[in-house]
């Protein structure tokens, strides 16, 4: 890694102007970075698509999850676009399964969830380090920036769930209008079953290219974010300056040398044959070594990290003393020594176990317990329809069976020529109740004469349509318009009804 090679200003800057950073190196790379996204992720989307269409919740979940596996990409395209060596696209994609061979199972499982997962990231990918080695690395990166993480995280997830319905509501601003006059947005919405699963995986595929935008520019942000705290930490702004006043001064050393030398040649040879015998000649490497240990001693190094409970500011010894200040009473001392022993960090240790025991015994209770409510309310079964029950009246007529007469076309003939309304309305009775109990026609009391034929429609028998649709308008006519039907009228429905119904019998 050569700085003198970097591609932008290395210099100590605020956390937001770093992330303001992240979002032009990102834009500088925009092509090579979404196209490269594309082509290892949207693969992936519509593989989890096809083999859980019948789950699409379950698809995207797995997809979002999956998530920081892709992350190593860009991170591995902007590191290198750094100093200069950009990738060409098949280089980047033939190079990504290299990427994820190290720690990738810790970052699909206890870390995946981290809020500082994109300033983090390049620790385990760029440097290498896992375990004890890569806490102690975090806990100095993290002592500044990792707010800034956290909030580039939560800014992330608002912008990804504003771009998501954001492309819902494009897509739906483009949908013609007569299209739009036929959907019932409210059976739309609460449908199950296979009618909408379309309409989720469309969803899903919209928030799958708002991470082909996105994702790059919050990988691009973590990578600056952590580039920014390397150079405070590491001075790299002052090693450069440095590099820079060497290569000026390159020039001006050998002129340097013979003025050296020139005022050395006043000087007897014997005193510099003593001089030199005197004083041996320290090697190259003999000096590396003696400053690496030099700088490996205090104070150049000295890590120490302290665990302690303390009560409020503590004072400086010997101040206050007289007025009786900052010494503790006996108890109180006694309690915080107590608790910075060793036995009772063994034991806090041990109570931690204890409690996410129970918070996690806890969880698979409730689970446990409310069960059957997760199998109703979570489970994507379709639910079967619930059965209403059987309406005993319709527009004021009985329907049950044991209230019509065994032969009904018969009364009604005996019926028309004294009691005309009372006819129609044994004929029409008689139909709903066949259409209730022989069709099992799910009737309300809410439906209309229009809602019943429709009803009937579903049934997709042309002579019993023909029959019902004739007798509704004869009633319709003498229920709201006093009109009677005509004589051959009267016969034609009594005919009707026998060849429809076994000449009236009932079944």
């Amino acid at each position: 890694m050569r700085l003198t090679d970097s591609s932008v200003v290395i210099r100590p800057r605020t956390a937001w102007e770093a992330m303001d950073l992240g979002v032009l190196m990102a834009r500088e790379h925009r092509l090579l970075l979404m196209g490269s996204w594309a082509i290892v992720s949207l693969p992936v989307f519509i593989l989890l698509t096809l083999l859980l269409w019948d789950y699409p919740s379950l698809a995207m979940f797995l997809f979002w999850w999956l998530k920081p596996a892709f992350d190593r990409l860009p991170l591995y395209i902007l590191s290198k676009a750094l100093f200069g060596e950009t990738p060409s696209l098949r280089h980047a994609v033939r190079h990504w399964p290299r990427l994820l061979k190290g720690q990738l199972f810790a970052s699909l499982t206890w870390r995946r969830l981290s809020m500082s997962r994109s300033f983090t990231l390049p620790v385990s990918q760029l440097e290498g380090l896992d375990g004890h080695a890569r806490q102690q690395r975090l806990g100095i990166l993290q002592q500044r920036n990792a707010g800034a993480a956290r909030w580039l995280t939560t800014i992330g997830v608002h912008l990804e769930i504003g771009l998501w319905f954001g492309c819902m509501a494009l897509f739906y601003l483009f949908i013609p209008q007569q299209v739009e006059l036929d959907w019932d947005w409210q059976r739309v919405v609460l449908a199950t079953g296979s009618d909408v699963l379309w309409l989720e995986h469309l969803s899903n595929a919209f928030y799958a290219l708002v991470l082909v935008f996105w994702e790059p520019i919050y990988v691009a942000c973590g990578f600056s974010l952590y580039l920014n705290r390397r150079t405070v930490l590491e001075a790299w702004d002052l090693e450069l300056i440095f590099r820079r006043l060497r290569q000026r001064l390159s020039g001006v050393a050998p002129l340097l040398l013979l003025v050296v030398g020139l005022t050395l040649l006043p000087l007897s040879p014997s005193v510099m044959a003593d001089e030199t015998t005197s004083h041996k000649p320290l090697s190259t490497q003999a000096a590396s070594q003696s400053i690496k240990a030099l700088l490996e001693k205090p104070p150049f190094k000295n890590p120490e990290t302290v665990t302690r409970y303390r009560f409020g500011e503590e004072k400086a010894p010997g101040k206050n003393e007289a007025q009786g200040d900052g010494k503790l009473p006996g108890w109180i001392q006694v309690l915080l020594d107590n608790l910075n022993s060793n036995n009772f960090k063994n034991v806090a240790k041990t109570l931690e176990i204890l409690l996410w025991g129970l918070l996690i015994g806890g969880l698979a209770l409730v689970v446990w317990r409310y069960r059957e409510w997760l199998r109703t309310f979570v489970s994507r079964r379709p639910r079967p329809p619930a059965k209403t029950p059987t309406p005993a009246q319709l527009f004021g007529l009985e329907l049950g069976v044991e209230t019509l007469p065994e032969d009904i076309a018969s009364t009604a003939e005996q019926l028309w020529p004294t009691q005309p309304r009372e006819a129609l309305g044994l004929l029409y009775r008689g139909l709903l109740s066949r259409l209730l109990h022989e069709f099992n026609l799910p009737l309300k009391k809410a439906d209309t004469e229009g809602q019943v034929l429709e009803l009937v429609q579903h049934l997709q028998q042309a002579q019993l349509l023909a029959f019902s649709d004739e007798l509704t308008r004869h009633w319709q006519n003498l229920a709201y318009g006093h009109r009677l039907p005509p004589a051959c009228a009267q016969r034609k429905l009594c005919s009707d009804w026998r060849a429809l119904f076994s000449n009236g019998a009932s079944q």
